[in-house]
């Protein structure tokens, strides 16, 4: 604000000089105008506010005053002089030698001006050399391969600038994976960037992933997407390593992993043992899951006949999610010969494990007895006092709204 105010002052002194009149009547010290407010209260408020990030936003809004250049050099020589152990102090000075030096579009269009444009950002990755030494930490390294990889996503005509771009990132992938400063996201950032280069690398990086975090579920699963994609023949093996080392409440997305491979690279039979074997080993909501994945499945391998059978086979198996139940209704009514028994069978034991909270499963219950050919409307009463005997509080009271306006023909 007192650098908005010290701007408007200073054009206000340029129209008195324009207009050559008495500056007698434009009484404002020149400090002012330099903006020495501003620097005042930046200065009031480092003292009490901590962090880089705030000095950065402060420089930032600074910046966008051309009189406040020595306000500015301020700012920056304080942020490296204060915060040098933070990893956004590196970062920021790192891509001023970028922007410091370049003020025109980045498409090199010749050979010579991709080479320029190589040389200032050779000349980031220093600061970032420098930064990673000072401070060895795995922010810190997000920092630097984030830049690499900002740089390399730019578009540009120059084969000689994106090898040299790739080149670099790929170089910070691996100093960082060699000191153990790699995130689970950086793994993946560099399987990614690496798939299309070489996939024989790519698997080795994702191998040493797990090697070094065999209790991460993340870099399992991505050292096995890896594997499905390069169709190796140790798929198989790999899932069962994983499982060794993994805790098994952690394990949904490898056993959905695998079933879904198996689906479309093995034989129903081993897909199902994979589900049952899954089944065995799941626990709370991951079974429930699970057991919802199975069943359509075996609708998409087998048809209805298939996933009734292992309905059956799961329906006393808890827990249970309240689609499970909705599924198996929903492949019913696709059926030619839809069977009312059936329905009223899923019915009921889905509103035994969801009946005290699920209003609609009753509103959905009373209108299949009324809509159904087979339909019973006297149960219909006997249903609207059990849901009332079973839901509790606002979900009571829910349910008798909706079975107001269900009878009332809305």
């Amino acid at each position: 604000m007192e650098l908005m105010h010290a701007e408007k002052l200073r054009k206000e002194k340029q129209e008195f000089e324009k207009a050559a009149m008495d500056m007698g009547d434009f009484d404002q010290p020149e400090e002012i105008l330099r903006g020495e407010l501003a620097r005042i209260i930046y200065k009031t408020s480092i003292s009490k506010i901590k962090g880089a990030e705030f000095h950065v936003s402060i420089l930032s809004i600074a910046k966008l005053f051309d009189f406040a250049k020595d306000l500015q050099k301020e700012i920056y020589d304080d942020l490296q002089t204060l915060h040098t152990d933070d990893p956004l102090t590196w970062d920021y000075v790192a891509r001023q030698e970028l922007e410091m030096t370049s003020n025109s579009e980045e498409q090199p269009t010749t050979k010579q001006a991709s080479i320029q444009l190589g040389q200032r950002e050779k000349r980031c990755c220093a600061v970032y050399e420098e930064a990673v030494k000072t401070l060895p930490t795995e922010a810190m390294w997000k920092c630097y391969i984030n830049f690499c990889l900002e740089r390399f996503s730019k578009k540009t005509s120059s084969l000689f600038l994106r090898g040299q771009r790739l080149e670099r990132t790929m170089i910070a992938f691996k100093k960082a994976h060699e000191l153990k400063l790699l995130s689970e996201v950086q793994y993946k950032q560099w399987i990614n960037l690496l798939l299309p280069q070489d996939s024989r690398e790519a698997l080795e990086v994702a191998e040493a992933g797990t090697e070094l975090f065999k209790d991460s579920v993340t870099r399992w699963q991505l050292r096995l997407q890896v594997l499905i994609d390069s169709k190796s023949p140790n798929i198989a093996m790999i899932f069962e390593e994983a499982f060794v080392h993994l805790k098994p409440q952690i394990c949904l997305p490898l056993w959905i992993l695998w079933t879904e491979w198996s689906e479309g690279a093995k034989s129903e039979e081993d897909t199902e043992a994979i589900f049952k074997k899954a089944l065995l080993a799941a626990t709370g909501a991951s079974s429930a899951t699970l057991k919802d994945k199975y069943l359509d499945w075996a609708y998409r391998s087998g048809g209805y006949k298939n996933s009734r059978a292992v309905f059956k086979s799961l329906q006393e198996s808890r827990p249970f999610s309240v689609d499970f139940f909705r599924k198996m209704m929903q492949f019913e009514k696709e059926q030619e010969s839809c069977k009312m028994t059936y329905l009223r069978d899923y019915y009921e034991r889905a509103s035994r494990e969801f009946g005290s909270t699920d209003s609609d499963l009753w509103m959905d219950y009373i209108k299949e007895e009324l809509n159904h050919p087979l339909g019973r409307a006297e149960n219909c009463g006997q249903i609207y006092w059990q849901a009332l005997k079973m839901l509790q509080g606002q979900s009571a009271e829910m349910f008798v709204a909706k079975h107001a306006m269900h009878q009332a023909g809305h």
